[in-house]
C-alpha cells in the first residue's frame, strides 16, 4: 500500500453525487439521500436518489445499446481491450477509490487497497482476456446436416450489490456481462453508492460505449424493485440477504420471468480436527476469518466446530487474538478492524449478542460497543448449542460461535444443519477424511487447511438457501449468456 495520510486525502477527495446513465452523470429527479461514514456518523455527501423514473431512464439506454449499439456486435478481442483499459484505470485511480470504499462502509485503508482493489482489478483484467476464447459447438449429427451450438449475450443485465465487498461483488457481475456482449444496468447499495459511481465515470474513459454500464443510486425497496420488475431487464444478478433475494424472485414472476441469479447469506461452519496439520495456524485462520472484514462477509466462518479434545487450547488462541486486534479509524494503516457499517446494523449485531447471553452461551471477550462510530469490539461465545439463534442465524459481524463435537460424523451432522450453504472450512492432516468430509458437506466452496483462499479461476456461489448460480471463472458467463442452437440442413 502506498505511504499516504489518508485522513487529509479525505479532505480534498471529490466524491460523485449524481447517477451515471447513457454515458454521463444525470442529478435526477432532485431527490438526493446522505451517505454516512460509519467512520464517525459524518455526512460525506449526498448523492441522487433513484426513483422509477430514473430506473426507467437507465434500462432505456442499456436497450438501446444492446438492441442498437456497437458493444455486442463488436469482435470479443475489442470488447476485451475495452475491459483490459478499464483494469488499467483502476489501477491508476486505486487509491481514490479505496479511500471511497473505506470511508463509506467503513474498511480499513489496507484492506481497501490491498485486497479490495486488487481484486477488482483482477477481475476486469481476466475477464478482459477471457473475451476472445471463448468457443462455441459443432455436434457430430448427421451426414446430411450441420448443428451449431453458440453462446449469445442474454441482453440487459441488471445488478444490485451489497455495500461489504461493493467493489470487487460489482467486478463479479459487470466483468463477465461485458465480456459476454451485455449492457448493465447496477444498482450499489445505499450505504456504498461512491465507489461504483467513480467504476462507471472509469468505465467511460475506458471506452465503453454511452448505456453499456449505468448506475443508478438508490434503496432496495424502490430502485431496486423497479430493477427487479423491468420488463426491459433480461438477466438479474443479486447478492445480498436471503429474504431480499426472495423479492426478487417474485419480481421475476410478476414481470417478464427475467433470470434471477442468487447469492445469499451463510452460515459457514469451519471444522477443526485433532489431527489438523498445525493447530495454531488453524486457531489464528479462524480468529482472521471471523473478523476481517469486520465479520460482514456471507463466507465469514461464523460456527466454529471444534473437536472437544482440543476446544479450549483452539479458543483461547482465538480469544487471545481477539484481544490484541488493533480496532479504530479505517483510515489508519494500521487499523485491522474498523467499524461496522452504520448505527442500524450495529444495532441488529448487538442484538444478537445479547440474544447469545440470554440463552445461556459464554461471552468470552468483546461485545461491547467503542464510540464515537459504529465500532464493535471482536466477540466470542462459546458453550454455543445448535438451537441458539448464534448458531442458526447469519449476524454479519465479527462475532464467532463455538461448538464442539466428539467424532467426525457428528461434526459433519452440526455442519449441515443450517439453511444456508455457501462456504465450509475442515482442518485435518488425513487425505482421505479431507475428500470424505468436502463431499459430504453441503456448501459452495469448501477449503481444507485454509479459508479464504482461490482465484478467478475457481466459481464461487451457494447451495440451498445460499443462492444459486456462480461468479467468477468461466462459469459466471452462462449467467450472461444463452444457447442458441443452429441447424442446417445440408
Amino acid at each position: 500500500m502506498i505511504d499516504e495520510d489518508w485522513a487529509a486525502r479525505a479532505g480534498r477527495t471529490a466524491l460523485p453525487t449524481c447517477h451515471h446513465i447513457d454515458g454521463a452523470g444525470e442529478p435526477g429527479g432532485g431527490a438526493t439521500f446522505k451517505v454516512v461514514s460509519p467512520r464517525d456518523g459524518r455526512v460525506l455527501t449526498e448523492v441522487a436518489d433513484a426513483g422509477q423514473a430514473e430506473v426507467d431512464r437507465a434500462v432505456a439506454a442499456a436497450r438501446r445499446a444492446f438492441d442498437h449499439g456497437d458493444w455486442p456486435r463488436l469482435a470479443p478481442a475489442d470488447r476485451g481491450r475495452t475491459l483490459l483499459r478499464l483494469a488499467g484505470l483502476l489501477e491508476e485511480r486505486r487509491a481514490d477509490l479505496a479511500l471511497a470504499i473505506s470511508l463509506e462502509m467503513g474498511k480499513p485503508i489496507k484492506d481497501a487497497y490491498d485486497i479490495e482493489l486488487r481484486a477488482a482489478i483482477s477481475t476486469f483484467r481476466w475477464y478482459g482476456q477471457l473475451a476472445d476464447k471463448l468457443t462455441g459447438e459443432s455436434p457430430h449429427v448427421a451426414p446430411d446436416a450441420l448443428a451449431l451450438v453458440t453462446r449469445e449475450p442474454a441482453g440487459v443485465a441488471g445488478a444490485v450489490v451489497p455495500w461489504n465487498f461493493p467493489l470487487t461483488i460489482a467486478s463479479w457481475k459487470i466483468a463477465p456481462a461485458l465480456a459476454a456482449g451485455c449492457t448493465v444496468v447496477l444498482k450499489p447499495s445505499e450505504r456504498s453508492p461512491l465507489s461504483a459511481l467513480m467504476l462507471a465515470g472509469l468505465a467511460t474513459e475506458a471506452g465503453l460505449p454511452p448505456g453499456v454500464l449505468n448506475v443508478v443510486t438508490g434503496d432496495g425497496p424502490i430502485a431496486g424493485r423497479a430493477l427487479g420488475l423491468h420488463p426491459d431487464v433480461d438477466v438479474l444478478a443479486f447478492t445480498g440477504s436471503t429474504a431480499v433475494g426472495r423479492h426478487f424472485l417474485r419480481y421475476s414472476a410478476d414481470s417478464n420471468l427475467k433470470r434471477v441469479w442468487l447469492e445469499l447469506g451463510g452460515k459457514s461452519p469451519n471444522i477443526i480436527l485433532p489431527d489438523a496439520p498445525d493447530l495454531d495456524r488453524a486457531a489464528a485462520t479462524a480468529a482472521w476469518g471471523i473478523f476481517f472484514n469486520q465479520g460482514e462477509m456471507c463466507t465469514a466462518p461464523s460456527r466454529l466446530l471444534v473437536h472437544s479434545s482440543i476446544a479450549e487450547r483452539v479458543t483461547e488462541a482465538i480469544v487471545a487474538r481477539a484481544r490484541e486486534l488493533r480496532v479504530g479509524d479505517p483510515l489508519d494503516p494500521v487499523t485491522e478492524m474498523g467499524p461496522l457499517a452504520g448505527e442500524a446494523h450495529l444495532g441488529r449485531v448487538l442484538d444478537h449478542v445479547r440474544s447469545g447471553v440470554e440463552d445461556g452461551a459464554r461471552l468470552l471477550t468483546g461485545g461491547s460497543r467503542r464510540q464515537p462510530g459504529s465500532y464493535l469490539e471482536p466477540t466470542v461465545f462459546d458453550r454455543v448449542t445448535p438451537g441458539m439463534r448464534l448458531a442458526r442465524e447469519e449476524i454479519f459481524g465479527p462475532v464467532l460461535s463455538v461448538l464442539t463435537f466428539d467424532d467426525l460424523d457428528e461434526a459433519v451432522e452440526l455442519a449441515n444443519a443450517t439453511e444456508y450453504g455457501l462456504a465450509a472450512g475442515l482442518w485435518t492432516a488425513d487425505l482421505s477424511t479431507a475428500h470424505k468430509v468436502a463431499r459430504a458437506l453441503r456448501a459452495g466452496t469448501v477449503w481444507v487447511n485454509c479459508y479464504e483462499e482461490g482465484d478467478l479461476t475457481v466459481p464461487f456461489g451457494g447451495m440451498k438457501q445460499s443462492g444459486n448460480g456462480r461468479d467468477k471463472s468461466t462459469y459466471a458467463l452462462e449467467k450472461y449468456t444463452e444457447l442458441k442452437t443452429t441447424w442446417i440442413q445440408l
